[in-house]
């Protein structure tokens, strides 16, 4: 089990060297394949309870759906029925949709309700 952070660095940079010998065609009972998948779990745990991933923001996931779907901020306004000004709000975090349109963004632009309603 990894404790502590230097134990951490040190298992990453002998993954990293372990990943320079282990290829598709080494055997599954080689000792450096071992070694590689053993420390691969010992990082993945410490990873898992040291390192959370937090929720995306609204605005950055709006911002990646826009970029995926080639349209801009007026583009989007006239999607969800408000101003551009209003999108701006959105975007910037200055303001947050009402329920109607947060409907609207989970609808037209596929993002899931959690992500809007930031629950």
């Amino acid at each position: 089990m990894i404790k502590t952070e230097k134990q951490y660095k040190a298992t990453c940079a002998r993954i990293e060297e372990l990943l320079q010998i282990v290829g598709n065609d080494t055997p599954n009972d080689s000792k450096d394949f071992i070694e590689l998948d053993l420390l691969s779990d010992l990082v993945a745990d410490y990873e898992e309870a040291n390192c959370p991933v937090k929720e995306p923001e609204l605005a950055e996931v709006i911002k990646l759906r826009m970029y995926e779907m080639g349209i801009n901020q007026t583009k989007l306004s006239e999607m969800l029925g408000v101003s551009p000004s209003r999108v701006s709000a959105y975007l910037t975090g200055k303001s947050e949709p009402t329920l109607p349109i947060a409907r609207n963004i989970c609808r037209k632009l596929s993002i899931s309700a959690s992500v809007v309603l930031g629950v």
